[in-house]
């Protein structure tokens, strides 16, 4: 029984621990011969990498570079989705997981960037046009949006995972009081809500790879 309604986010159990697994739990749901042998997911996969790859090197002007950025995304996808099935911990409605993945891109792109293109990182704190007066006011503020970015990136992440994940379950504790014919508009409620966190699920993901990307292409 849940002592709250966050509980459902709790990362740790009375007895067992076992929560994290949900990280690797794809790695069993992915048969073998999805590896082996042409089929319609494998198809899909291809599909699928190819648009990201096509999309991707657009924004960071390369073509090697966009593994990266579709690794990230599929990782991000897949968890959101097994968010999504009963009885499974979603680790992307965590801080933890989700400033795992922002501050390492965000810290590997300042290095790079202050160390091979400092000009070019000091330029982009006084954007073109800005008069001399509030040029010391327009560095502040571009270094502060410049430091948050991983913070938004992971709260965006795992605010929206949490999010719909809460709406599901308070609408799931109100179906013990409901008539029969009220049970019957939860439940279709319930259906176009979980659609609903599919597409969020593929949004989020989204989201999250292509500001990666963007950010990559300012350190350029």
């Amino acid at each position: 029984m849940m002592t709250n309604l966050f509980s459902s986010f709790d990362p740790s159990t009375p007895m067992l621990s076992l929560n994290w697994l949900s990280l690797m739990i794809i790695m069993i749901i992915i048969p073998s011969w999805f590896w082996l042998i042409p089929s319609r997911l494998n198809l899909m996969w291809i599909k699928l990498t190819i648009y990201l790859h096509k999309e991707f090197k657009i924004l960071t002007n390369s073509k090697g570079g966009t593994i990266m950025f579709i690794s990230l995304f599929l990782t991000i996808m897949i968890n959101n989705f097994m968010g999504l099935f009963p009885y499974i911990f979603t680790s992307t409605s965590h801080m933890s997981i989700t400033l795992s993945l922002a501050l390492p891109l965000w810290m590997t792109f300042m290095i790079f960037g202050w160390t091979n293109n400092t000009k070019h990182m000091f330029a982009h704190l006084v954007p073109q046009g800005t008069p001399m007066i509030l040029m010391p006011f327009m560095v502040c503020i571009e270094t502060i949006s410049n430091i948050i970015r991983p913070g938004t990136l992971a709260i965006r992440l795992s605010a929206n995972m949490i999010a719909g994940h809460l709406l599901l379950t308070l609408l799931g504790n109100a179906g013990n009081i409901m008539t029969t014919y009220s049970i019957n508009i939860l439940i279709i409620t319930q259906m176009i809500l979980l659609i609903l966190e599919m597409a969020v699920s593929i949004i989020q993901s989204y989201v999250f790879a292509i500001l990666s990307t963007l950010y990559s292409s300012e350190v350029n």
